[in-house]
């Protein structure tokens, strides 16, 4: 009797050894805990939660989006390409489970037709796609007091439409819209979610713009149907400007200056001039054609149309001043070779008539009185009409341009000349004109 109870003595202890030595896995818990709160009869997917503190409200979705890059944004398109991680959370009572004392923190699924989903899409969306390398980029969290987190990772291109009047010192909003398609504000309400609800990557790197900033905002929307809660997102991006400067602003002004070259040929270089004016006029129409290929044909006029049509007139106006030069240059040559023909003329028909004067003077003995032409110094008359000239003539001032003008004795090297000081102090005053005009507006519109 005393062995056989020995041996049961023996035996209890080493089953509570071994029970306290095996561990429990609680993962395995996830099945029972799934079933139970899951199973046939259990949960209905197409019913939505309660509202808050389980009244018969709205049910609360809170979201936040973290961008992870921006790929690209297209002016002709008015469209940019972002890829981010989109999160929502929301409370669900029905979805409550036993946590075995803090051992299970939160129950993961990768099916979102097991438990109700918002409908929110994207209202400015145009294409997009979720991500399944290698497995679907998307997980469902549900936490023992019966929170709900959705996240999932998704491409998009969305609409941006764009005001080019400042075009390329620009700056650009580009939006992101998320709206309920099917259940109004009566049954459900989106809200950022408080603290940080749009995070973007540190690295994040774009071609041609660079984000300043960005607002969190909402955006209800009222049709027949009701109103449906709205959440948007404004990106503000600022186009760099230094591509511009270098690929357009910079060629543009070396195109202008070379069309000035002209002003300093000599005017009887035709070929030389023609061929200047002519090769920079296309290079210049060329480059405003290549700008305008990457750009909307939108209505109103853009700061580059503005500066391009500028340069373009500046480099029309040399080749239209050797026009100019050129006419000039054979009027005065006809007007020299008809004052050379004048002098000559009256120099034969001067020595015409000293023949005939000697010849009528050798052949009359007649005499005339002739009165002198001039009178003399004493006369009292000629000092008169002196003293008359003097009161009625005023003396003329010295003008510097005039001056400066009698250097060059015909009209087109005149031209020439005046063009080389004109064109220059033009172009340099609608460059002040201008980048003081769109620099200003730019840090209006900013302000």
């Amino acid at each position: 009797m005393i062995t056989y109870t020995l041996i049961l003595f023996l035996v209890s202890l080493l089953h509570v050894t071994i029970s306290t030595n095996v561990k429990i896995n609680f993962r395995e818990k996830e099945k029972e805990v799934l079933d139970q709160i899951l199973g046939p009869g259990r949960y209905d997917a197409r019913i939505r939660p309660a509202g808050a503190n389980g009244t018969d409200g709205p049910a609360i979705v809170w979201v936040n989006i973290f961008v992870r890059s921006i790929s690209k944004i297209d002016d002709v398109t008015m469209e940019y390409s972002v890829q981010l991680t989109f999160r929502e959370q929301w409370q669900d009572e029905r979805l409550k489970f036993n946590d075995f004392g803090g051992r299970l923190k939160y129950l993961t699924l990768t099916e979102a037709n097991r438990v109700w989903m918002p409908d929110l899409f994207f209202s400015n969306e145009k294409e997009g796609h979720f991500h399944n390398i290698i497995m679907p980029n998307v997980y469902i969290r549900i936490h023992p007091q019966g929170s709900v987190l959705y996240s999932i990772r998704i491409s998009l291109t969305l609409s941006c439409p764009m005001n080019l009047k400042l075009y390329p010192l620009d700056r650009q909003i580009c939006s992101l819209r998320m709206a309920s398609y099917g259940w109004t504000t009566d049954d459900l309400v989106f809200l950022w979610k408080e603290g940080d609800p749009v995070q973007v990557v540190k690295n994040l790197h774009l071609p041609r713009f660079t984000l300043e900033k960005f607002l969190t905002d909402y955006c209800n929307s009222k049709t027949n149907t009701g109103e449906y809660s709205c959440l948007k997102v404004d990106l503000l991006f600022k186009r760099e400007f230094s591509y511009y400067l270098i690929q357009i602003y910079i060629p543009c002004c070396m195109l202008v200056i070379v069309s000035w070259v002209s002003f300093w040929l000599d005017q009887g270089a035709v070929p030389a001039r023609v061929s200047l004016g002519v090769t920079t006029l296309l290079t210049m129409a060329t480059q405003t054609s290549g700008i305008n290929a990457s750009l909307p044909p939108v209505s109103y006029t853009k700061a580059i149309d503005v500066w391009t049509g500028v340069c373009l007139t500046f480099v029309f106006g040399a080749l239209l001043e050797f026009a100019l030069v050129n006419y000039a240059s054979r009027s005065d040559m006809h007007r020299e070779n008809m004052k050379k023909q004048r002098m000559q003329c009256e120099m034969e028909h001067g020595a015409s008539l000293d023949a005939t004067s000697d010849f009528i003077d050798t052949e009359s003995n007649a005499t005339f009185a002739m009165k002198p032409l001039v009178h003399h110094p004493g006369d009292p008359m000629s000092l008169e009409k002196v003293r008359q000239c003097e009161i009625h003539m005023q003396p003329e001032r010295p003008n510097c341009c005039r001056s400066w003008l009698s250097k060059f004795p015909t009209r087109s090297k005149r031209i020439d000349v005046i063009s080389r000081i004109t064109f220059p102090l033009v172009f340099a005053l609608f460059n002040v004109i201008y980048w003081s005009t769109y620099l200003f507006r730019e840090e209006a519109e900013e302000s």
